[in-house]
């Protein structure tokens, strides 16, 4: 049945509007009782095994929740003790609508059988519907509902029990007035049996330590002013970045300023957290400073004071207004929006008591309060906490305990952490999904070869790094007359990933591949990416292919799309396929093929360059691993070969054909890739480091840096080319997917490439934006048909969105594993290596370690202590010893090792062994004698580890070998 109400509104033309609202009324909506008479049976996880218990009420009972009791305690209410919950359609509802995030959690508990979950439709129950009253706010009208329904249950199964739980006080009452149990979570948790680890799980919105405690922080501005301030332009919105070097100083990027605002101190960051909606206040412009050049840590207490107190001192004191690198500087004065998530880390050693401080494998998030009563266990695990509130009277947020991972140092928790700490989705594929998958055995039938281009009789092959099963893409080149046809094929991906399966949505959510040394986190289950998708030498495949007819000079004479039938004759290495080139001996099919490959890319790769494309470089390293112990047993710069540059060049060209095709046909929501142009202010530690080398970067256009780069080369430093590129790198703004249709034309430039157009099409195995590419060439070529999604530029916008931060996040996990399977390759190591200075700080040198990949901080003076050794020249950023001058990009020898005081961040060492500075520098290691002990990071001597006294004089397998 049905039930109406119709409302009257006057126009002001004096119309009349009728609005006549029918809500849909059910008689046939089951309470969920499986010993229910008057309820029809349905499938219900409600059990009466299951016995809540609290000593508060001395009966099993159901429970009832509130919105807000799901939307603050659900990590809570994922503990096996509680169970047995009523959820009200109202209340899952109002949880959808404030958070979508929670919203999926929740709905992973209701279909846990064990946790004994049942939805209650009360809104559209004939007993429990009710309809909203004239002036009635939401929230109370929703309390109301909750009440009905808890009033219904309790006259529908009069033998059974039910409690409310609100935090709702005025609620409570009123429940309690008409005769319904309601009690606060935290009193009915604190009186559950076992409930220590339920307790540290709070979460925690408003602590009180003391009413008299005084302000660290300043207030923050109400909504109302903020949103007057930002619409006067007084006050400016924006995300706020923490640094990683200086806990005191952050930015935020605001979108109507060219450059960020540089805020610094208590004040200047009054509680931002990174990735915070911020709103600053810009100080007068003769207030704005440069950026600190001396770098900070954190090292105190749950409320040492005075620790926060001496560093804010000591960064007033260098606080600089250099001409040229003066930045707009200002304060934060709002929060917007908090960008809180689960953070992994460790407890801070030394405290005692129920207040712990836990400390964040991220340095850019704050140490967190939290309250705990087993601390002593949780002191050898790696937590995951998350922050619930941040008082201004208190140092640090606060926030409770989720979850422990493990053992710190396992190997296995490590890697969890990375995943989580990256939000990398790493959980194992769902019946669902793997049942989207082709049945074994697949075979290409008759069908299969009409609809496709057969290639299967060319002499195809793919050239990838060695050990790689996910074989995105193969290549072939053959003469065809005066010409030579060329084809990148790439593997037809889109053929098992149909829109809207649950198999595509997976993908979608998960949106890149990620590689961790050792492992990989598949974007698609293992039967696509390393087997029916993968171009494996000697098996017939799907593929998409580009092919274009090219002239000996490289000139692309006609371009074709089509899907085909492919079988690649050889999978090989990008190292063998080099020794096949470089062999003259061989001139079989393949390698006649490999050499106009690699001549044709020679002369795409000089035009490029010529058109301005930039050559930029970042140490990539390699880890060897042991096949058994999986042990770091050396790490080594990635070796690079020719057939690397080779295969680069024509998975561009690809790339750029396919986006001019694809924009051509869908003008408005192709799958696009830009690199914006960066700021000029970004280039200015480049421009720095260049004129304190004599050199001139211009950055007025890409092809201006690009041939300042070329040209910045000196002989009697053969590795400075190398760095300046390193740092160009850095200059650089993230390269971005979006929608064609959400930008202007010139807006679509692809900085870094120096082209108009790019897409990415030739790696759909480990890139959900492929997939979407290659959906959208398929109906170009009439070989698929489209569909409402697919068109859609607000859709495919929101898709880019989420694939930019997956990419992002992936390549942060990825260094990350790098970094911590190069901290075991050190464990207990002493080395001697050769490296270079990046840049001189006030207090430090920042050195590049080029065999390692490794860029660490080697301090100049002990913590806390000024060096009385070296002279800092700010004019000419140099450090002066003496005799000694070092400038940026200066050689140096550095005695390397890894400091494990401080387990969640361990970190390099450095030590200067030459030049030699008297008083400073340390002897080399082949003239260390035994009263040599390894330092830690304040130059104090520390106790030697076994494994170091074993190492001591013991070179890296690499050497050994």
């Amino acid at each position: 049945m049905f039930t109406t109400k119709t409302f009257i509104k006057k126009t002001r033309i004096g119309h009349f509007l009728k609005h006549v609202r029918e809500h849909y009324i059910r008689d046939d909506i089951s309470c969920g009782f499986k010993s229910c008479e008057k309820c029809q049976p349905v499938e219900s996880f409600l059990s009466p095994d299951h016995h809540n218990k609290c000593s508060l009420f001395n009966y099993n009972h159901y429970i009832i929740l509130d919105t807000n009791v799901i939307l603050d305690q659900l990590d809570v209410l994922e503990e096996a003790p509680i169970g047995n919950v009523i959820i009200l359609h109202t209340v899952l509802t109002e949880v959808k609508h404030r958070s979508l995030p929670i919203y999926k959690k929740l709905f992973t508990l209701i279909e846990n059988p064990s946790k004994h979950y049942y939805i209650f439709t009360n809104d559209h129950h004939k007993d429990t519907y009710i309809e909203q009253l004239d002036g009635e706010l939401v929230n109370d009208y929703n309390d109301r509902c909750i009440r009905k329904a808890c009033s219904w249950y309790m006259e529908h199964l009069p033998n059974e029990k039910f409690i409310l739980l609100t935090e709702d006080a005025d609620n409570r009452n009123i429940a309690n007035e008409e005769g319904i149990t309601a009690c606060s979570i935290f009193p009915y948790v604190k009186h559950m049996n076992d409930n220590a680890v339920l307790e540290d799980k709070l979460s925690r919105k408003e602590i009180y330590l003391d009413k008299d405690a005084k302000d660290l922080f300043p207030p923050h501005l109400n909504n109302v002013e903020l949103l007057t301030g930002i619409k006067e332009g007084t006050l400016y919105q924006g995300t706020f970045r923490a640094s990683r070097d200086n806990f005191l100083e952050g930015y935020v990027s605001v979108e109507a300023l060219e450059d960020q605002v540089l805020v610094q101190g208590r004040a200047g960051l009054n509680r931002a957290v990174d990735g915070d909606v911020v709103v600053v206040e810009l100080f007068d412009k003769s207030d704005w400073i440069s950026p600190s050049e001396i770098i900070l840590e954190d090292e105190g207490g749950v409320e040492d004071v005075k620790d926060i107190e001496q560093k804010e001192k000591e960064l007033k004191e260098t606080a600089t207004k250099k001409k040229g690198e003066i930045k707009p500087t200002g304060k934060v004065v709002g929060i917007i929006r908090r960008k809180w998530r689960q953070y992994c880390g460790i407890l801070q050693g030394g405290l005692e008591g129920v207040y712990q401080l836990f400390v964040p494998a991220d340095r850019s998030i704050p140490k967190i309060r939290i309250e705990t009563r087993q601390a002593e266990f949780l002191k050898t695990q790696k937590l995951i906490v998350t922050i619930d509130s941040w008082p201004r009277y208190s140092r640090y947020p606060h926030g409770h305990f989720v979850r422990a991972l493990g053992k710190i140092g396992d190997q296995t928790t490590e890697n969890e952490v990375i995943l989580l700490e990256h939000d990398v989705p790493h959980s194992q594929f769902s019946e669902e999904v793997l049942s989207c998958l082709p049945k074994l055995p697949w075979i290409i039938t008759d069908d299969d070869v009409q609809k496709r281009v057969d290639l299967r009789d060319l002499d195809i092959c793919s050239v990838d790094p060695p050990g790689c099963t996910d074989i995105d893409d193969a290549l072939h080149c053959r003469e065809v007359g005066d010409h030579l046809e060329v084809g990148v094929h790439i593997a037809d991906v889109s053929h098992f990933i149909r829109p809207g399966t649950a198999l595509d949505l997976e993908a979608q959510s998960r949106g890149t591949t990620v590689y961790l040394v050792n492992n990989r986190i598949d974007m698609v289950p293992d039967l696509l990416s390393s087997n029916l998708c993968s171009l494996r030498g000697g098996e017939e495949r799907f593929a998409f292919s580009c092919i274009w007819e090219i002239d000996k000079n490289a000139n692309i004479l006609n371009t074709r799309f089509h899907k085909s039938i492919i079988k690649s004759k050889v999978a090989m290495t990008y190292e063998e396929a080099q020794m096949t080139i470089d062999d003259k001996s061989k001139n079989d099919n393949i390698a006649k093929s490999l050499r106009y490959l690699n001549m044709l890319a020679k002369i795409l790769k000089k035009r490029r360059l010529e058109n301005g494309a930039l050559v930029l470089a970042s140490p990539e390293v390699k880890i060897m691993m042991d096949s058994e112990t999986m042990e770091p047993l050396d790490i080594e710069v990635k070796k690079m070969f020719q057939t690397m540059s080779m295969v680069e060049e024509f998975m561009l060209l690809a790339n750029i054909s396919v986006a001019e095709k694809i924009l051509q046909d869908f003008p408005e929501c192709a799958c696009l890739r830009r690199h914006p142009v960066p700021p000029s202010s970004n280039f200015d530690p480049l421009i720095k480091a260049g004129r304190h080398l004599g050199l001139e970067i211009k950055i007025d256009s890409g092809k201006d840096l690009a041939k300042s780069l070329d040209d910045a080369v000196k002989p009697d430093n053969p590795y400075l080319n190398t760095m300046l590129r390193i740092l160009a790198t850095r200059c650089m703004l993230q390269a971005v997917y979006f929608a064609s249709g959400t930008l202007q034309k010139e807006d679509y430039f692809h900085y870094g490439l120096a082209v108009p157009l790019y897409t990415h099409f030739t790696s759909p195995i480990r890139r959900y934006a492929d997939i979407i590419v290659h959906r959208l060439l398929a109906v170009s070529c009439g070989a698929d048909a489209t569909y409402a999604v697919l068109l859609d530029k607000s859709k495919t916008n929101e898709i880019c969105q989420n694939l930019n931060y997956r990419n992002r996040m992936a390549q942060y996990a990825g260094r990350a594993s790098i970094a911590f399977n190069t901290h075991l390759f050190f464990k207990g190591k002493l080395q001697d290596e050769q490296g270079y200075i990046l840049y001189v700080r006030k207090n430090a040198l920042q050195v590049l370690i080029p065999r390692y990949g490794l860029e660490s901080t080697l301090y100049l003076a002990r913590k806390g202590e000024s060096s009385n050794i070296f002279e800092y020249n700010e004019e000419d950023q140099t450090q002066r010893a003496k005799d000694v001058v070092l400038h940026a990009f200066d050689p140096v020898k550095v005695r390397l090792s890894l400091n494990s005081d401080n387990i969640q961040h361990e970190k390099f060492v450095l030590q200067l062994v030459s030049p030699f500075i008297e008083g400073f520098s340390v002897p080399p290691i082949e003239e260390m004698d035994t009263s040599c002990e390894p330092t830690n990071d304040s130059g104090k001597k520390r106790k030697s580890t076994g494994d170091e006294k074993k190492n001591k004089n013991k070179k890296s397998p690499k050497n050994k070998n």
